[in-house]
């Protein structure tokens, strides 16, 4: 159902990515509210709790428990201002997370209705790299993709060769 409606490739790329690094079954603590991808998740053997929408910058008592294997943050981290202190605080060993990479001939994203739509960060990977390392991550594996689209035009040609998104597979050191 899911898969039908959504971003087929970014969903199926991203689903094998987490089944070769972390296989089901698991628990998984998913950062953001319930979403097409976590019923995904759920779908192919995955045991999925997502956060409740709390403000994931002042609030991280949701992600300060040890009761998942693992912790998923697809496209996350770039709504936060701070996104260190919530990698900080994740007691799991284990993260799977993406993240949208700045691109040369785009600007970031910003939602003008919607305050908790927008991106405070873009990353470079290696930005992501050193702020997963200064919060106690070790990058064990990782991949960058690209998400074209279906529209004419200079943009929508560069999507189809350059990478928009960052995908990692860490643990805690």
């Amino acid at each position: 159902m899911y898969e039908e409606k959504y971003p087929k490739k970014r969903y199926k790329h991203t689903l094998r990515f987490l089944q070769e690094v972390v296989a089901p079954p698991k628990k998984i603590l998913d950062l953001g509210v319930e979403n097409p991808f976590s019923e995904i998740m759920k779908k192919h053997g995955y045991t999925v709790t997502n956060t409740q929408g709390e403000d994931l910058d002042i609030d991280t008592e949701a992600v300060a428990t040890d009761n998942f294997d693992l912790v998923t943050a697809f496209e996350i981290f770039e709504h936060l201002v701070s996104p260190f202190n919530v990698l900080q605080t994740i007691k799991a060993k284990k993260l799977v997370a993406s993240v949208p990479l700045k691109l040369w001939f785009a600007s970031a994203y910003q939602s003008k209705t919607d305050e908790r739509d927008r991106h405070y960060h873009e990353f470079e990977d290696w930005q992501f790299d050193w702020l997963l390392e200064k919060a106690g991550w070790h990058i064990k594996k990782r991949e960058k993709f690209t998400n074209p689209v279906k529209k004419l035009g200079i943009r929508p040609i560069l999507r189809r060769f350059t990478p928009r998104y960052y995908l990692i597979y860490a643990e805690r050191i």
